[in-house]
């Protein structure tokens, strides 16, 4: 084979090699933490002032794991209180394993989540709650098993 022939294998190898590397960029899928990032890091300071209150209360947001499934305490001063809110389960490396419940706590501020109803893996759980007009919010880190 001469050095013409060479340079051309060469080449076409060369092409190759990119229009793969082409290929598999434009394949692959990137996934944003939300879609409307902007409007969220806008509304982030009622995040904080949430967070706030709720660091003031008497003892945290608890979140435990066990055979029959997530349990969500919340603190002592939401007993026997009405309480409106909701709760996510963000996975940041599956979009698809994100759950959103309503929060719906019994009169010990107490919700239970089957297992049946949340993929293993490890969660950001984001909770947030509204009692007396006044706006709460804690975040927990779960790895279901």
């Amino acid at each position: 084979m001469n050095w013409g022939n060479k340079l051309l294998v060469t080449f076409i190898v060369f092409g190759l090699g990119m229009g793969y590397l082409v290929y598999r960029s434009m394949s692959t899928n990137f996934e944003l933490v939300e879609k409307d990032y902007y409007k969220s890091e806008l509304r982030y300071q009622q995040v904080i002032d949430a967070s706030n209150r709720t660091n003031e209360l008497s003892t945290a947001v608890s979140l435990s794991q066990s055979e029959n499934g997530i349990t969500l305490q919340l603190p002592e001063e939401m007993k026997n209180k009405s309480i409106t809110g909701d709760i996510l389960f963000y996975c940041a490396y599956d979009k698809k394993k994100d759950k959103k419940f309503t929060l719906r706590v019994n009169e010990d501020a107490l919700q239970q989540f089957p297992l049946t109803d949340i993929s293993s893996g490890n969660y950001t759980v984001k909770i947030s709650w509204v009692h007396d007009g006044k706006t709460y919010y804690s975040e927990k880190s779960l790895t279901v098993l």
